[in-house]
């Protein structure tokens, strides 16, 4: 089983207990570090998650996964909050954080905007999201990118 395929696998799997628990999902990463695999777990609830609600999700999904027994490599299950940076990559992720500040690094400084001097925009306004695209202001204009011009899109630590 693909990386992509496991991790799509886990969301669904994971929704109930995400939905259940009043929490947000907000990544799921399969990822390997040196020679270990890890199974990471992004989620928050409103007011923050602590570490109690961690242990909640990780007892629970654990059985899950258990029960499942689709990954076939040795993994370590992590779960934790996606912190106060957190990268926006779900369409939900982007609509909850819209009046937001963000942290815009673009694959290439856009020839069309010549008066920005980087391909980076630190605490841009996400203004406005669609599902190829997102609007933001930035030292005073508005600027649309397409996703496919945005290398990450993250939550300001200046928000």
């Amino acid at each position: 089983m693909k990386k992509a395929e496991i991790e799509e696998k886990c969301v669904s799997l994971i929704e109930p207990v995400i939905k259940e628990g009043n929490y947000d999902l907000w990544d799921i990463e399969y990822v390997k570090e040196g020679s270990d695999m890890y199974l990471r777990v992004y989620a928050d609830k409103e007011g923050g998650i602590n570490i109690d609600d961690c242990v909640n999700i990780s007892r629970s999904f654990e059985k899950i996964l258990d029960e499942e027994d689709f990954i076939k490599d040795a993994y370590i299950l992590e779960v934790s909050s996606p912190g106060l940076t957190r990268p926006l990559k779900r369409k939900n992720d982007f609509i909850k954080s819209i009046g937001r500040a963000v942290d815009v690094k673009l694959y290439k400084k856009p020839s069309d905007h010549p008066e920005l001097s980087s391909n980076i925009l630190e605490g841009a306004i996400l203004k406005e999201y669609a599902e190829d695209g997102v609007t933001l202001s930035y030292e005073g204009n508005d600027y649309s990118f397409k996703l496919k011009e945005i290398s990450s899109i993250k939550l300001s630590f200046i928000d």
